[in-house]
């Protein structure tokens, strides 16, 4: 096959792989709505996150972020804090998907040279420790003063660790984790298929 018809290939397989994870990283979104624990639903989005960014690259992991903090934006997930400041809230969201998804691309790569099950788990961490970590930040920037009416007489951090993200952050984290030799066996595939 000459070059360009494996550059066409791979282009087109790109396409079409980018298109399928954004259609999930959406229905996911949606399904994830039913699975609330506190103020904010699990986030089931991360595990096709951190394949798409394993899969291209950190562009596409920022890319499926930027689509998953749409999509949180969009069924309502942020209604909480769009009320309060709806700038800070559209920032905050989109931001945090689409760094989550940039940074997992990034640690992949660099890791997976060394060694790629290493890379699909260093990846896995990093989704949910930056989208939570970003968030948590947002929070502090943007609402801090509501976040402070909200705790009460609890510490403000306290609360914003526990409140807004204790057992939602541990679960992501352990769906990514439990998930994480379906990741390495779908990229490994996708890889092939990519060839």
């Amino acid at each position: 096959m000459s070059n360009t018809n494996t550059q066409k290939k791979m282009n087109v397989s790109t396409i079409v792989g980018m298109g399928l994870l954004t259609a999930i990283v959406v229905v996911l979104q949606l399904v994830s709505m039913a699975l609330r624990f506190g103020m904010f639903s699990i986030t089931l989005t991360l595990v096709p996150i951190v394949v798409g960014a394993a899969l291209y690259n950190w562009k596409a992991g920022a890319w499926l972020g930027l689509v998953f903090g749409a999509a949180v934006l969009i069924t309502g997930d942020a209604a909480a804090f769009l009320q309060i400041n709806a700038i800070g809230t559209i920032i905050t969201v989109l931001v945090k998907g689409a760094m989550a998804g940039l940074a997992a691309g990034l640690v992949y790569h660099l890791v997976s040279k060394k060694n790629q099950i290493a890379g699909v788990i260093a990846a896995a961490i990093t989704a949910p420790l930056v989208n939570t970590g970003i968030f948590l930040l947002g929070s502090a920037v943007f609402f801090l003063d509501t976040i402070t009416m909200w705790a009460g007489d609890t510490n403000v951090f306290v609360y914003m660790l526990v409140g807004l993200v204790g057992f939602n952050f541990f679960i992501e984290l352990g769906i990514n984790i439990l998930l994480n030799p379906t990741i390495l066996q779908i990229i490994r595939i996708g890889k092939k298929k990519l060839k």
